[in-house]
């Protein structure tokens, strides 16, 4: 295995500083270096990863940045963590983070996502600030439990969390107890199934940040449903959806 990059704390030269490709986060430069492991095979399809504590030793960096590389790397498809089982390898035919595909098959998908974004933004903010306004006891108890699948579904493969995500927007829609739009919402959700990996994704690459972030922001729609605060929920709302949209637009 090839030395690991120095840590934050270790003596580099001026030019390594100001290198364009060193990140500013320590969790995305320990994420760059596991993935081109995981590239170049130094890990294999259903390799155990070292633990966090080794990773920690390994990196000279603490477990709040392992564990967000290592949540980065679940969002990509990379990684498989199980709780209380340790980080494996996935095969390299997994999905993996959007910018990391075929150019061409991903401007064909980018383009899809960015429509079903531009209905979603149309749609989920006036959903939001109407459920602010109409909803019921029932609907903030629903809507808590589908924030705990979502912490929940951090620690498996991700599929529980990405069907909880979609239960949460639709569950918002729900709240607002107006059926055309609970209809329009429920029109798109198979579209919303089908997008909901290069959304998470490219929401935590446009955040540089780890999963449990994605389900504070969600939490952050809620409470100002919850409040009744209309207006807050709709910029909320607008705010989270806006975040994929910036990351689809920029040059690649």
């Amino acid at each position: 295995m090839s030395p690991p990059p120095r840590g934050p704390n270790e003596t580099q030269d001026s030019a390594s500083l100001s290198a364009p490709s060193r990140p500013l986060k320590s969790s995305d430069w320990v994420r760059a270096d596991l993935e081109r492991q995981l590239e170049d095979g130094t890990f294999s399809p259903g390799a155990k990863l070292p633990s966090v504590d080794e990773l920690c030793r390994r990196y000279g960096v603490g477990r709040s940045t392992v564990r967000e590389a290592m949540s980065a790397l679940k969002a990509m498809g990379r990684v498989s963590i199980r709780q209380g089982g340790g980080t494996y390898a996935l095969a390299s035919e997994a999905p993996r983070h959007p910018a990391a595909r075929e150019p061409d098959a991903w401007h064909d998908r980018a383009a899809t996502l960015r429509r079903i974004l531009e209905v979603r933004r149309v749609l989920e903010t006036g959903c939001a600030a109407l459920a602010a306004s109409n909803r019921t006891a029932s609907d903030v108890a629903a809507l808590e439990s589908l924030l705990a699948d979502m912490a929940r579904g951090l620690d498996d493969d991700g599929a529980l969390g990405e069907q909880a995500d979609v239960r949460f927007h639709l569950g918002i829609a729900e709240a607002t107890h107006n059926p055309m739009l609970v209809d329009m919402m429920r029109s798109i959700t198979e579209r919303l199934h089908d997008s909901m990996k290069d959304t998470r994704a490219l929401w935590l690459y446009a955040e540089k940040s780890s999963a449990e972030r994605l389900v504070r922001e969600h939490r952050s729609i809620f409470e100002a449903v919850k409040r009744g605060d209309a207006a807050e929920a709709r910029r909320r709302m607008e705010a989270h959806i806006a975040k994929v949209e910036q990351v689809l637009n920029e040059p690649t």
